[in-house]
């Protein structure tokens, strides 16, 4: 009886697990259908007589992006949005492009483990665990190093060398979602009450008045 209840333990476990990603794929492809009224997890399926071979593919990776903005950094995601074909496999990547000193600022991935590879440069890169211990974890990356980033957790990259750089991501999500810590913060819509933000960051309200006006 107690090997029968650890084996449904385990796989309650190991179902639980397997929900809180993409969903698996039940057919060769579900290539999204982005006109469809139908709300699911995901995009609807396209009829797979309709589909062709530019919901597989997506050109100009290759093209670096304009860094010209306040955090001298840009990203250019290819997920199911950029190619409808990425819908229900679970994965995705993106370009990173870094002006000199410029940084992409503290973020989660919500649904989606990252790994990032060096590809021009020298990053540093850093996440942050969960509470209660908040352990700050980085590293300094030069071309062709690997960085992982576990999935939800608040992480950063910042060039800190004297030319661009260039990172690519793989994240294992067709659609990983972004929150900006920042700008989920400080530039929520409506905002959150800046008296609240004031003590929950133990600063002055006019502070975060700042912070609120710039984000």
């Amino acid at each position: 009886m107690a090997k029968l209840i650890m084996i449904l333990s385990l796989v309650a476990h190991s179902c639980a697990m397997a929900m809180a990603f993409d969903p698996s794929p039940l057919q060769d492809f579900c290539v999204a259908d982005t006109t469809s009224p139908v709300l699911v997890n995901g995009h609807a399926c396209m009829d797979p007589k309709f589909v062709q071979p530019a919901h597989f593919s997506f050109s100009g990776l290759h093209v670096a992006g304009n860094t010209s903005n306040r955090f001298g950094s840009v990203v250019t995601p290819v997920n199911v949005a950029q190619i409808p074909g990425l819908n229900t496999l679970g994965i995705s990547l993106a370009r990173i492009d870094y002006a000199a000193w410029g940084v992409l600022s503290p973020h989660i991935h919500p649904r989606a483990t990252e790994i990032l590879t060096v590809l021009e440069g020298t990053l540093e890169v850093g996440f942050v665990t969960s509470n209660p211990e908040n352990r700050f974890i980085s590293k300094v990356l030069q071309k062709g190093d690997v960085f992982v980033f576990p999935v939800g957790l608040v992480h950063y990259q910042r060039n800190v060398g004297y030319g661009s750089a260039v990172s690519i991501s793989a994240l294992s999500s067709q659609n990983p979602g972004v929150i900006t810590v920042a700008n989920a913060v400080f530039g929520s819509n409506l905002p959150l009450p800046a008296d609240m933000l004031a003590k929950a960051f133990q600063v002055d309200k006019i502070v975060v008045d700042n912070l609120q006006v710039i984000f």
